[in-house]
């Protein structure tokens, strides 16, 4: 993470337990020409509209008053959702045996998509099965990996 980032997880992450959720992801990045700062919140029973919104609205005067961003941006709040990435070891730990689909970089095993179970992470190596089949995927050849939703059962 980067520096700003870390700091916006520093000053966000007790509000964000005081309203009974915890840190997801805490992005900065720019787009179409605006700086945007993200935090993504998770809770067990799910994140509603009114938590995003009672975290930012605790949050922002926070963050006016410290100041850790130099430049302007538009900040948000959203629920880290159903098919969020996972991006720090404790993610894919939580979620080994969910179903994933890793995007990479350039094609391996014939594609560069794969959907399979999480069976394994292992600094920084994700391991899938599917079809009976075992693929395991280098830390930089990940552009990333998210949960998918399954749909019947």
């Amino acid at each position: 993470m980067s520096k700003i980032t870390d700091e916006v997880w520093r000053l966000a992450d007790p509000i964000v337990k005081d309203l009974g959720c915890e840190i997801w992801d805490v992005e900065y990045v720019k787009e179409a020409g605006e700086w945007y700062l993200r935090v993504f919140i998770d809770s067990d029973a799910g994140v509603s509209i009114e938590q995003c919104e009672a975290v930012s609205r605790a949050l922002d005067p926070i963050l006016d008053e410290k100041d850790p961003i130099p430049d302007s941006y538009i900040f948000e709040v959203s629920s880290a959702g159903l098919e969020r990435s996972l991006k720090h070891p404790s993610d894919f730990e939580r979620y080994i045996g969910a179903l994933v689909e890793v995007r990479l970089y350039k094609a391996k095993y014939g594609k560069k998509e794969h959907i399979g179970r999480l069976s394994a992470f292992n600094d920084g190596t994700v391991v899938i099965t599917s079809g009976g089949e075992t693929f395991e995927f280098e830390k930089n050849e990940v552009a990333n990996v998210r949960l998918r939703v399954e749909i019947g059962g």
